[in-house]
């Protein structure tokens, strides 16, 4: 474990819609170098927790430290402060070229092409007409060239194929190693952890496990019972929703 202060801190965290929690009493933190897994089923929370730590959602109660100060600013200034965000849509321009887009990250261009190099053919191109996994390198290596001192990224996975889905959590991988502190939310459970050093499964908006990775890999059996048991009466384990 790292034994730097932890870049992001949530305490007891309380966030959701209309004033209605989905995720309480909260409590996670990553440090440099570190990627932490955030685990469960659908409509768990995940994709809200990640929201409220960037700041494009209202905490409804405790707080988020950013580098040790509690911080309660939106999302361009925490972007600012070095907080990035890849949310499960394609966070790119469409209309725009990869260029363009790219010149838009607060990073150097080039640096995102060192990440992705296959993204150079296809410079003059709008980001529109990329396939799905070209965007996601592309808002992926975009967010990476500015060397955010945390990233939070929301299901890289959708709808992607396997081998593209490994080149992008080993960029995200990359990342940690060199010193990003990543959140990490992915519904395949098996790949998250095979790129995290630590990880937290939520069922109803609350922690229900925590551990290192390689703990949390030595007992699946549980996490696929809070994944089963997160799911609505009667709902099918197809191989696409196991984790």
């Amino acid at each position: 474990m790292s034994a730097a202060a932890p870049v992001l801190v949530a305490e007891r965290l309380a966030a959701g819609y209309d004033r209605q929690p989905v995720v309480r009493d909260l409590d996670l933190e990553v440090r440099p170098g570190e990627v932490v897994a955030l685990l469960g089923a659908n409509g768990m929370g995940k994709t809200t927790t990640l929201l409220a730590l960037a700041g494009a959602l209202p905490l409804l109660g405790g707080q988020v430290r950013l580098r040790g100060r509690a911080v309660r600013a939106g999302l361009a200034a925490r972007a600012r402060a070095g907080v990035g965000l890849i949310t499960e849509e394609r966070s790119v321009f469409a209309r725009l070229t990869v260029a363009d887009n790219l010149r838009l990250g607060q990073g150097p261009p080039e640096r995102a092409l060192e990440l992705f190099p296959e993204l150079r053919e296809h410079l003059d191109r709008r980001a529109g007409l990329l396939s799905g996994g070209q965007q996601q390198m592309l808002a992926l290596g975009r967010a990476l060239a500015a060397r955010p001192a945390a990233l939070l990224v929301d299901e890289l996975s959708l709808g992607l194929a396997p081998l593209v889905v490994q080149r992008l959590l080993d960029a995200v991988r990359t990342a940690a190693d060199a010193g990003t502190a990543v959140i990490l939310v992915e519904q395949h459970a098996s790949r998250a952890l095979a790129v995290a050093d630590h990880a937290v499964v939520l069922r109803r908006g609350r922690c229900v496990l925590r551990g290192t990775a390689a703990d949390l890999r030595a007992r699946f059996d549980a996490i696929e019972r809070s994944y089963l048991a997160g799911r609505p009466s009667g709902a099918a384990v197809t191989k696409e929703t196991r984790p």
